[in-house]
C-alpha cells in the first residue's frame, strides 16, 4: 500500500490468502482492515487455495469482484513461505 501511495482506508476490497483462521484474523487485527472488505467471496479455507496457483486464484477473484460491484481499489495478498509475502495494488479503470 505504501508503494502505491495507498492507505488502508482507500481499499475497497481486500483478498487475503488463509493459510489458517487464526492468520487472517492476526492479519485483519494488525492491519486494521475493516473485516466487511476482506474475502468477501470467502476466503482459501471456503474456495481452496491450488497449490501453485494461489496467487492466480486470489487475483482473479478479486478483479471479477471489483467488476462485479462496481468498486475500483484492491489489494491482494498471500504468504510465500519462510515469513515472507508478497502483495499486489490494483485499481479498475
Amino acid at each position: 500500500l505504501r508503494k502505491a501511495h495507498w492507505s488502508i482506508d482507500s481499499v475497497d476490497l481486500f483478498e487475503l490468502n488463509e493459510a489458517f483462521a487464526a492468520q487472517s484474523v492476526a492479519v485483519i487485527r494488525e492491519l486494521r482492515i475493516d473485516p466487511e472488505k476482506v474475502n468477501v467471496n470467502g476466503g482459501a479455507i471456503a474456495l481452496g487455495h491450488p497449490l501453485g496457483a494461489s496467487g492466480a486464484r486470489i487475483l482473479v477473484t478479486l478483479v471479477h469482484t471489483l467488476k462485479r460491484t462496481g468498486l475500483t481499489r484492491g489489494c491482494a495478498a498471500l504468504c510465500i513461505g519462510g515469513g515472507m509475502g508478497i502483495a499486489i495494488c490494483i485499481e479498475s479503470c
